[in-house]
């Protein structure tokens, strides 16, 4: 258990600074909160799941975003694109068919939306059409097989916490914003201060 701990905790340690950082995430708020757009994530896979976790967490702070499944795109669900929308792209190889398609149709439709890509490959198919390019490091997965998505999947949650956390600080959200956006549950009880 220590050792699987440990090189979790190294690989997220190791997440490379960059100045993408800062850069995707005045995109974000130029985009959806100066523009009025919406900040759509995207992933497929393992990778989907934790780009639609990024999209709910942005959405509970006052960053309105929606999860868009790659392969439904292909089929009318990119039709929920809007003119001032901004990319969050997932793919730990930065190769994965559904989402470099994707970009392709979405510079279809809306060219001029920035895209912004989470990927352990920063020289990948899809890292090289990113505006703004978030590398994980390319930590090996703790799997024993080398193959399961674990330690990938760690990073990029944590990217997309700091994604989150930063837009948070830039717009300034309130914990009275918060509780308006989470009225039942634990949550919504401590952001009004409810002790009961």
């Amino acid at each position: 258990m220590r050792d699987i701990l440990r090189a979790e905790c190294d690989a997220i340690a190791a997440i490379p600074e960059t100045d993408a950082y800062e850069g995707a995430v005045e995109a974000i708020v130029e985009r959806v909160h100066r523009l009025g757009g919406k900040l759509v994530t995207t992933g497929m896979g393992k990778a989907g799941q934790i780009a639609m976790n990024i999209a709910t967490t942005f959405s509970s702070t006052g960053t309105p975003a929606v999860f868009l499944h790659p392969a439904e795109a292909q089929h009318g669900d990119l039709g929920l694109l809007q003119p001032n929308d901004i990319m969050l792209m997932i793919s730990n190889s930065g190769k994965t068919n559904e989402i470099v398609d994707l970009v392709s149709l979405t510079k279809n439709i809306y060219p001029e939306t920035p895209l912004i890509v989470i990927t352990g490959v920063e020289d990948s198919p899809l890292a090289k059409q990113a505006d703004y390019v978030l590398p994980t490091g390319g930590a090996p997965e703790v799997c024993p097989l080398g193959l399961t998505p674990t330690t990938s999947t760690t990073v990029m949650t944590v990217i997309g916490d700091i994604l989150v956390v930063s837009v948070m600080k830039v717009i300034n959200f309130s914990r009275e914003e918060y509780a308006k956006r989470h009225h039942g549950g634990y949550l919504g009880k401590a952001a009004r201060g409810d002790k009961n």
